[in-house]
């Protein structure tokens, strides 16, 4: 497996840490911080796609 490389962890207020990460194989990979051995991967088109329709509220019915 690739190295993965993690960004710094997004926080919310009294929330668990998300990592952001990706790898030289165009990989993108999403783990709770501390856990990152257990982590969700897609390519980094898919987290860019996701990031997009976040920031556009295609999930604000979430909050």
């Amino acid at each position: 497996m690739d190295d993965i490389k993690w960004e710094e962890p997004f926080c919310g207020e009294g929330a668990s840490c998300f990592r952001l990460g990706t790898d030289d194989q165009e990989n993108a990979y999403i783990a709770i911080a501390g856990a990152e051995h257990t982590y969700l991967t897609d390519s980094r088109e898919a987290l860019r796609t996701l990031i997009l329709d976040i920031k556009a509220g295609k999930a604000d019915h979430l909050l």
